[in-house]
Parts: C-alpha cells; structure tokens; sequence
C-alpha cells in the first residue's frame, strides 16, 4: 500500500481542531445573549475585554479546562436555542416577552460567567499570543 500517512499537526498544546468551532459557538452565544438582552430590556452596551479574549485564552488553556468548556457551550448552546426559538415565535404573534427574556438572559449571564472563570485570566496586554 502506498498511501501517504496524513501530516500530524505539530504538537504546540494548543486544541487545533475544537478550537475554531469553540470560537465560532462562543461568538454565536454572545449574539444570541445580546438578542435576548434586547427582548428583555437589558442593556447590556459593548461586550467587556473578558468576553472578547474568552476564545483565545480558552485555546491555550490546559485540555481537562478546554474540554470541560466545551462540554459547557454545547450545554449553553442547548438551552439557548429553544429558548430564543421560544422567545421569537411570542414576539412574532405580538405577544409580551419580556419575562420570559429576563428569566433566559439570567440563565444566560450566569453561565456565561461560569465559562469566564473557566480559563485563566488574561494580563493587562491579553491573551498570549504567539507568531
């Protein structure tokens, strides 16, 4: 058999694979928690440094950490998304949603500080970055 073996990716302790798909969940949340937010009445202005590093450092976290967050945006995932089909489909028939928007953006806030403190905190300067 002749096949070429696939190229290993270099092993750098970083999570090469989950990593972007981490990210992109991670940026989907926060859009769906700024829409809950706005179906609340919350305003909740520019998300802070802490939010927008949570992919970086996340990448760079130790894997037990990484995987556990993972575990924990696919949880997020699974109730904000019923949630917000939910919450749409009562702001589309005129409906009064706004409880029910504040009961989900707490749920939302709380889990999302629970993944913050999943990884280290980042200096003053952010997360490491390297070339």
């Amino acid at each position: 058999m002749n096949a070429a073996s696939p190229a290993l990716a270099p092993v750098t302790g970083r999570h090469p694979s989950g990593s972007n798909a981490s990210a992109l969940r991670w940026a989907a949340l926060t859009d769906a928690g700024q829409v809950v937010a706005m179906l609340a009445g919350v305003s909740t202005g520019r998300p802070g440094r802490e939010i927008r590093d949570f992919p970086a450092l996340l990448r760079d976290a130790k894997p037990w950490r990484r995987e556990a967050a993972d575990r924990a945006l696919e949880d997020l995932s699974a109730i904000m998304e019923p949630g917000i089909a939910a919450l749409m489909a009562i702001n589309a028939r005129g409906g009064d949603c706004r409880s029910a928007a504040a009961a989900l953006w707490s749920e939302f806030a709380a889990a999302r500080t629970a993944l913050l403190a999943m990884v280290p905190a980042a200096g003053t300067f952010g997360p490491l970055r390297a070339a």
